[in-house]
């Protein structure tokens, strides 16, 4: 069944409902804009609001599904963009019902964080209907109906509550058949036809994927647009290249795969067509599924799939929580075992599936969200039933889809909003994105070579960063035929620059310190890890007045609700042409963590880069097999696998500007230094200094 079959039929059994309920909600609107007498004037308000915009999502649905949006002018495509996402950008969020601080103002904190949360739900309707998927803009039109017959009758937010949780559980088998679905079947082709089908000079496609636009992605689009061919393929090849070197460097046979995943920002398609015909010619097709606007599927680790501009920041970051207004044990269970279902049912896609190859942006402002007391946020309790769900998910995920089975690449361009310098910037990027491997290869097994020769290794920083930590290197059984670091060079993880390994945690001690820092789309100022053999044991910044808010910031957003976590990695980013790209253009704080980590050394915290793959072979060029992939933590895999993983790693790096020296130390007591004040000292790297030395 084609995604269009998939769809007609889907619709077909809900096309009667779907008019009911649209129908109903146009009563609604009515009665609400007559001063409904059963409802409150501030219910009243909202349910009037609400209405009016669930009218506009059916006008939308309207023009897609009568094929009339093929023919709007790009002003007209433009201002339906903009009339949709309207109530939550710029100041108009002050007074929108998505706002936590303005919905309970009007209904006190428990019920305005119901309604909140539900206007924010529902406003995922606008990509439903774009994708004219009646089977969603029913349920939640109805869901909509539910709340405001409770309304009417005077209901408690125990009431709305109950109708929200058990709208996700009784769908629960839907939601995870369709996700899977969206991941493992390219005949779910929404975005895979508008890529294909469409004329790529002309911007106006964007706007058929129901997504925000912003001049982000419509200016990507358009400077695509006049590059030449030549330089398109050039570029997707680099991409689709990384991707095939990934399985070749660890030794899983692609021809056994069908299918790969291509997760991107709008305003790429140009890239990513060519890089789906690049990919066929691999014998994959490309499945191209949408980021979540659920609340059972939204992360805090950011967005997967594809996906356009944000609207409003502070919009996301007051929503990232909102399954807590829902979220238990129950709840939890329903989903895993529909989860468990839904792999069963496609278990072959599942094993089809390649791995994805990730497009990712970089250049916007950095945000410091506002902390709103009134935001949907865990409990607690809850907040270690979501650490446990999360890793019965993953271990599910792992048991349908291993580890060891399946590779990915990503990349990084930046967005016009970097600046005055985009055109050239980009130009600079494509060129850190191609550095001569050969050349790094050598390097880098020098760094390795020294490394090797270690029992443990100090980093300290300089111009006003604090960090002086010791990592403790994990033992070599065969050092002749064996190391302990990854020659990380131009594959899966694009660009190249970078030796990495999993330390030891015992005798990992120190503090971690980062002047000011960019992480999961968040800046942390005066960021102070404290480690005890390699566990976090304290940590701070300073984004907020008091110390609670500022721990409560790092644990929300950095620790991901764990009450601590190890050092996961320890490495040495050697691409110095990337640091020299960020200095000259003044946009270091802007580089994303996939470039940044190659610009200094790195720190992870979470889990090792091997998690769920600890039991393969890989082996860098020199031949020298990568021995040490796992810790204290994933060795459990096989006794408590509940507590062998933490399901997040973020790299925290110091930039060369403020590292002082990286030191090997020897069992003898002798030291070996690779880096000292900033610059590459040990021999064999000084070509890495060029780039410094022009700084």
């Amino acid at each position: 069944m084609t995604n269009n079959q998939y769809i007609i039929h889907e619709n077909e059994i809900y096309s009667e409902r779907f008019q009911l309920a649209s129908e109903r909600i146009r009563n609604i609107n009515q009665e609400t804009s007559s001063r409904n007498p059963g409802l409150s004037k501030e219910m009243a308000a909202y349910f009037q609001k609400i209405s009016g915009f669930l009218l506009q999502v059916c006008e939308a649905y309207r023009l897609v599904s009568s094929g009339e949006i093929h023919k709007m002018t790009i002003d007209g495509l433009h201002y339906l963009n903009k009339l949709l996402y309207e109530d939550i950008t710029g100041n108009n969020y002050e007074k929108s019902y998505a706002n936590p601080d303005f919905a309970a103002g009007r209904f006190g904190e428990e019920m305005g964080r119901l309604l909140c949360v539900l206007y924010t739900e529902l406003r995922g309707c606008i990509t439903y209907a774009f994708e004219e998927r009646l089977f969603y803009l029913t349920i939640y039109f109805e869901l909509f109906i539910e709340v405001y017959n409770l309304a009417e009758d005077n209901c408690t937010g125990s009431g709305v509550k109950s109708a929200i949780y058990y709208h996700f559980f009784d769908y629960a088998d839907i939601f995870a058949s369709d996700r899977t679905r969206a991941l493992l079947n390219p005949e779910m082709s929404f975005a895979t036809d508008i890529i294909m089908g469409s004329k790529l000079s002309n911007p106006s496609y964007l706007y058929l994927f129901g997504e925000y636009i912003s001049d982000n992605e419509y200016k990507t689009a358009e400077y695509l647009s006049i590059l030449p061919e030549d330089q398109i393929k050039s570029m997707a090849a680099t991409f689709t290249g990384g991707y095939k070197k990934g399985f070749e460097a660890y030794n899983i046979d692609l021809s056994k795969k069908k299918t790969v995943n291509i997760r991107y920002t709008l305003g790429f398609e140009r890239i990513v067509r060519e890089a789906v015909l690049q990919f066929k010619e691999m014998g994959l097709e490309p499945c191209i599924y949408r980021a979540a606007t659920s609340l059972i599927y939204r992360s805090a680790h950011g967005k997967t799939g594809y996906y356009g501009g944000s609207a409003n920041k502070q919009y996301d970051y007051d929503h990232r929580m909102d399954e807590s207004v829902i979220f238990d044990k129950a709840l939890a269970d329903r989903r895993i075992d529909a989860q468990r279902i839904a792999y069963k049912n496609m278990e072959q896609l599942a094993s089809a599936y390649a791995g994805p190859a990730v497009i990712e942006t970089f250049g916007e402002k950095n945000f410091m969200p506002l902390e709103k007391k009134t935001a949907a946020r865990f409990s607690k309790k809850q907040q270690e039933q979501h650490i446990s769900y999360k890793s019965e998910m993953a271990l599910l995920s792992n048991e349908f889809i291993p580890g060891d089975t399946v590779s990915f690449t990503i990349i990084a361009y930046p967005v016009p909003e970097i600046g005055k310098n985009y055109r050239k910037i980009f130009r600079d990027t494509i060129k850190v994105n191609t550095l001569d491997p050969d050349m790094y290869e050598k390097i880098q097994t020098c760094i390795i070579n020294a490394l090797d020769t270690g029992e443990y290794v100090t980093v300290t920083g300089r111009n006003k960063n604090i960090t002086n930590i010791t990592i403790a290197l994990q033992d070599l059984d065969n050092p002749e035929k064996e190391t302990r670091f990854e020659n990380c060079l131009a594959d899966v993880n694009i660009p190249l620059g970078e030796v990495f390994t999993s330390p030891e945690l015992k005798g990992t001690n120190g503090i971690l310190h980062a002047v000011s820092i960019y992480l999961n789309g968040l800046e942390y100022i005066d960021l102070k890890l404290q480690f005890k053999d390699g566990i976090i044991t304290d940590y701070s910044c300073k984004n907020f007045a008091s110390k609670e808010a500022n721990k409560k910031y790092i644990k929300e957003n950095l620790l991901f609700q764990h009450e601590t976590l190890p050092m996961g990695e320890f490495a040495i980013g050697t691409n110095t042409t990337a640091y020299q790209m960020g200095q000259k253009y003044n946009i270091s704080n802007l580089l994303p963590i996939l470039i940044t980590e190659k610009t200094g050394p790195h720190f992870a915290i979470g889990d090792t880069c091997f998690s769920h793959e600890e039991e393969m072979h890989t082996y860098n060029p020199d031949g020298k097999e990568m021995k040490c992939k796992e810790n204290d933590y994933s060795r459990l895999r096989s006794t408590d696998s509940a507590h062998a993983y933490f399901n997040c790693h973020t790299d925290i790096t110091i930039p060369y500007n403020e590292l002082g020296d990286i030191t090997v130390h020897k069992s003898d007591g002798s030291c070996v230094k690779i880096i000292e004040n900033g610059k590459f000292v040990l021999q064999g790297t000084e070509e890495l200094n060029k780039a410094l030395e022009s700084v």
